[in-house]
Order: structure tokens, then sequence, then C-alpha cells
């Protein structure tokens, strides 16, 4: 990894490379998925079908498994994994139920009443990628907090593995999650599928889940048919550490989001050259050892960077700019910073903190925004799985006091049928 030390300029340089990975989507790719969403909008299975043989190769042996048959997969995946899985998801569930917001009204004593319902949504879509990315844990964390919110039921789909058959440790996470049904189909006919509902796929309220650029740009683009979780761009890590940081840890864990994607950032900033020169050692020394070499090897030469900083403050006022997905505080009494921190999807303080953790198994959500939107977006909640509604109530009388106030703000804004409304009653 390139070495460079803080100038000012140097740094905010890296953010605008950085920014250029999230560009507009390619034309073709919008082309393409446009059709497949209209074909599935007009036709239905009969296209979801198509597009599963044309992208996939065949269709999957089973189309739907119903939730009494997830349960069969528990048997499938040995007691280590069903052990790692169960406790996982008790842990988020722990961290989430924290989050449930409770309907309210409050009443006056003039007879005024007032208030708000919260409830969760009816259906939601959950897109699962399937092969090499098939990944359970984010079965976990989108199914969990839309059960804790009140989410009547959970679908999801997610492409068949090999030989027609479902992934059996994606299967066995639904089960623990309390997915409702599964649907083996992928790719943008799937997110087409449901937000539009087909004869045999229910419409959904929302769509949640990571995918490839033909899943991300549906979601895109059928936002407003149906509402979605975040359009989700590499991954990143910004890890800030003084000289008492250990460089063979902050090595491993820039290459533990590297190896994700040659898209990927992982940066260092540090106000120790030692620690610098050290943990680009340790990379060298790591790698060699790591099935995804040559993925790590292009994230870090194209999007990866050492920064030596000449304090704490500069590398977090920096880490406040770049509004990272991952940051990690490998700092003496990282408690101490936290309340300095603004943007950053999730904060993981000290050397014993690392991002897997969170990936995996600690309970904070996991879907967090990229690109430098977390200085307006937050990680997937329970928030995201409910709705609002107010309502109000008043009297004669207290209508009778605010009517000429009422009045006077509507025909100031030239809404006469508003003030209409007040003056009839009256």
């Amino acid at each position: 990894m390139k070495i460079t030390k803080a100038n000012g300029k140097i740094e905010y340089e890296l953010i605008k490379n950085l920014k250029k990975r999230s560009g507009e989507t390619d034309s073709k790719i919008l082309d393409i998925v446009t059709a497949i969403i209209n074909g599935v909008k007009d036709g239905g299975d009969e296209a979801v079908r198509e597009y599963t043989v044309r992208f996939d190769g065949a269709l999957p042996k089973k189309f739907v498994i119903e939730k009494e048959e997830l349960n069969e997969y528990l048997e499938f995946i040995d007691d280590d994994f069903k052990n790692a899985l169960t406790e996982a998801k008790n842990n988020i569930y722990d961290f989430h139920k924290r989050q449930a917001q409770q309907s309210w009204l409050t009443t006056k004593e003039n007879g005024i009443i007032m208030g708000q319902r919260v409830r969760g949504l009816g259906r939601v879509g959950i897109y699962v990628p399937g092969g090499t990315a098939a990944y359970p844990s984010s079965v976990l964390m989108n199914a969990v907090p839309a059960k804790i919110a009140g989410v009547k039921e959970i679908i999801m789909v997610t492409p068949p593995a090999a030989g027609g058959n479902p992934n059996p440790n994606i299967m066995a996470a639904a089960a623990v999650a309390g997915v409702d049904k599964v649907f083996l189909c992928g790719g943008a006919q799937a997110v087409a599928a449901l937000a539009y509902g087909t004869e045999k796929i229910p419409k959904v309220d929302k769509i949640v889940g990571p995918g490839n650029i033909f899943v991300a740009t549906a979601k895109k683009l059928l936002y407003g048919v149906v509402d979605i979780d975040i359009v989700a761009g590499p991954s990143e890590i910004l890890i800030v550490a003084d000289g008492t940081a250990r460089p063979s840890f902050i090595a491993a864990d820039l290459m533990s989001q590297a190896e994700h994607d040659k898209m990927a950032s992982a940066i260092l900033l540090t106000t120790s050259e030692a620690v610098a020169r050290a943990a680009a050692k340790e990379i060298e020394r790591q790698i060699k050892f790591l099935e995804r070499q040559e993925i790590i090897e292009s994230s870090l030469e194209n999007y990866g960077e050492i920064i030596i900083c000449e304090d704490l403050k500069q590398a977090i006022n920096f880490a406040n700019e770049l509004a990272p997905e991952h940051l990690e505080l490998c700092v003496e009494n990282p408690l101490k910073y936290i309340g300095m921190i603004d943007n950053a999807g999730s904060v993981f303080l000290g050397n014993w903190s690392p991002e897997p953790l969170g990936d995996y198994f600690a309970g904070p959500n996991h879907v967090l925004p990229t690109s430098g939107t977390a200085r307006f977006f937050s990680p997937l909640s329970v928030d995201s799985f409910i709705k609002k509604s107010s309502f109000i109530y008043y009297t004669e009388e207290e209508l009778k006091k605010a009517k000429d106030k009422i009045i006077n703000l509507a025909e100031t804004e030239g809404l006469t049928a508003h003030a209409n409304s007040i003056k009839v009653r009256f």
C-alpha cells in the first residue's frame, strides 16, 4: 500500500478518487434491467422463468419453499454452524429489540387528542445472492429487524445453487430468522417480481438485501413502486490508529474488507509512521495465506492508502469528511473519541473489536450506508420496516378558537378552498 503524509490536500484527493467508484450506472445495464422489469411486469411468472433459464442456465428443481420445509434444512448443516447462526441471531435480536417504537397518544384539558400509530409493514421481500456471494449472515441482518418491527410476512428470493437446489446454509439461516417463504429466483427479474407481484410471487411493500449491479439497478429503478433499503456501493473500511495499535491487527482488518471486491476501499490513518510501515509489511506477509489474494491486491492498489496524520484530530476530521461504511478506532482509550465521530455507518472501538465482529455476530446491523452516504443515511434497523400515521381530534369549540388563524394561513397561500373548509363550519 502507498504511504503518504497528510498535507490538507492529498487526503482529500483520495476522497475524489473514491467517489468515482459510484458514478452513473452504465447505460447498457440500465437498458437491460429496464427491459427485464417491463418483461416481468407484463409477463409475470412466465417471464421470470424465461429470464431464469437465460441467465442461470436452467430452472430450479423446486420454485417455492414453504416455511415448514425450511426447518428441514437445519438437519443438513453441521452443529457448529447451526449454533453460530442461532447465537448470532439472538445477539441481533437483543440489539434491535431496543429500537422498537411504540404508538402514542396525548390528550389536553380542552379535549384535543393527538397521537401517532406505529406498525410494521405488511409484506417485505429479502434478496439474498447465490453462488460464491451466498451470505447467511445477510439473511439474519435483514429478517430479524423486520420480525421485531411486526412485519406480517417475510418473502425471500435467492438464486438456486448449482444443480437447481437451494443453498442449504441460506435456507438454514432463513429458518433461524423466521422467513415465511422462499422463491428460488434471482437477478433483476426477482426484484421486479417482488415489486409488481406475479401469479405466484406476492407483491411486497419493501425490498432489502444486497445483490450485483443488475439487482442494485433494479432496486434503484423500482424505488417508488416499492420501498428499498439502500443502493449499496463497494465496501469500505477506514482505520484510525495511534502508536498503541497493533500493525498485524490493522493489516488483517484492512484486507477483511478489500477481499469483498476489487472496488472496495481500505484506508489507514495513523499518527505513527512506525505503525504505518509495520502495517504495510504485515499486509505483504499475511496476504500470501489468503484465498482472495488477487482481489485484495487490486483493491489495495487502486483504492487503498496509508496516510500519516499530524494528530488524531486531523485523522478524525478526515474520517467525518469521508463518512465511511466501517470505521475502526484502534487508539488508546477509544471511548474518548466516540462523541467526535459524526459520520460513519458503524464504529468499532479498540483493538479487540474488529469489523468482522459486526458483520457476523455482535448484534448491530451490517447493512450500512456506503460511498459517503453515512452523512445522511443510517444502518438498516427496526425503523426500516415500520410506517407511522398521525391522528388528530378537535372539538367544535377548539376549532372555533383556531379558525381565523387557519383561514389566514390558507388565504395567504392562495388556497381558498382550504379556507372555505374552515369557514363553512361556522
